[in-house]
């Protein structure tokens, strides 16, 4: 099969598409064709090596010296079940499946093996791209808005215009906040179709300028700190700190939150609800086939990725 694999960490360029033997599904798993898969912000960062302040040298150690361990990257997939592996019940060949593969990855490439416990059935009028790519930024947004966002409550989403901002308006208006979304000018119609009442555009208006107080602020970013992030919250407010650095990932505590989401397949299977439901937009731009995989990662290192990108292994 052909697979998009990095053998050291780089630039967009050493991301290479090359023919690799098959996997073959071991007890409890299932081969899926990948119809679509996301490139993410976190395929970009392994695949650079470069990770949040702190985390390089354990980071490193976990996932490979000189280069990801697991050199087909790709979590966030959607496609038809190939193959059966042994003790797999409630799945069938040709099955529309979708699903998060963890630190396993191994989405950019034609086929992928997967545990069959983290793949959930796709609704018949969802289209594989849309599931691909509302599951990265999705799963994050529900984990860590999930409980924290009330009728009323006023919250404010930095990085809006993201694969975890633009799912984090979209959850956080439904949940009946009152969003505030900071973004570039460009993307003020964006995030105000997807549900923000307000719009502060960076560019003219940087956060430590802002007087007004929020229930929930999330940063998506990283340009929010513990230090810097607490002045923009209301005595009860919450600090939702997605891409925090090791020290406030383990300070996080009280009114500031921080640390991994997890993969959670019942958070899958509510995104593709609301995705059959037409209450959610996946923001969701297909970049083309395998081949166009470099160019996903140089659009994301760019830094004004718009939503969601994916790409079809099988196209």
């Amino acid at each position: 099969m052909r697979a998009a694999v990095v053998e050291r960490y780089g630039p967009p360029d050493v991301v290479r598409v090359i023919e690799v033997p098959a996997p073959a599904p071991g007890r409890g798993e299932v081969l899926v064709r990948v119809e679509a898969v996301a490139v993410s912000a976190g395929d970009a960062r392994l695949r650079a090596g470069r990770f949040p302040r702190g985390f390089g040298a354990p980071a490193r150690v976990a996932v490979g010296l000189r280069g990801p361990r697991r050199a087909i990257l790709g979590s966030a997939i959607s496609g038809t079940v190939e193959q059966l592996g042994p003790d797999v019940e409630g799945l069938r060949v040709g099955d529309r499946v979708s699903g998060m593969n963890g630190t396993r990855l191994g989405g950019h490439a034609e086929l992928v093996a997967m545990r069959a416990r983290r793949l959930v059935p796709t609704p018949a009028t969802v289209d594989h791209d849309a599931a691909a790519g509302s599951l990265f930024g999705g799963t994050t947004a529900l984990h860590f808005l999930r409980d924290r966002v009330t009728p009323g409550a006023s919250v404010l989403i930095n990085g809006a215009s993201g694969a975890v901002g633009t799912s984090a308006v979209q959850l956080a208006a439904r949940a009946g906040g009152t969003v505030t979304a900071v973004t570039s000018a460009r993307n003020a119609d964006l995030v105000t179709r997807l549900g923000a009442q307000h719009v502060l555009d960076y560019t003219s208006t940087p956060l430590r300028s802002v007087q007004h107080r929020f229930d929930v602020v999330l940063d998506a970013v990283g340009t929010l700190t513990s230090a810097t992030g607490p002045h923009l919250l209301t005595d009860r407010g919450v600090l939702l700190l997605v891409a925090a650095d090791l020290a406030d990932t383990v300070r996080a505590r009280g009114r500031v939150v921080a640390g991994p989401a997890p993969e959670n397949p019942a958070d899958v299977r509510l995104l593709l609800d609301l995705l059959a439901a037409g209450q959610l937009d996946p923001v969701t731009e297909t970049v083309g086939g395998l081949d166009t995989v470099q160019e996903a990662h140089r659009r994301i290192d760019g830094g004004h990725k718009v939503g969601n990108l994916v790409i079809e292994p099988n196209r």
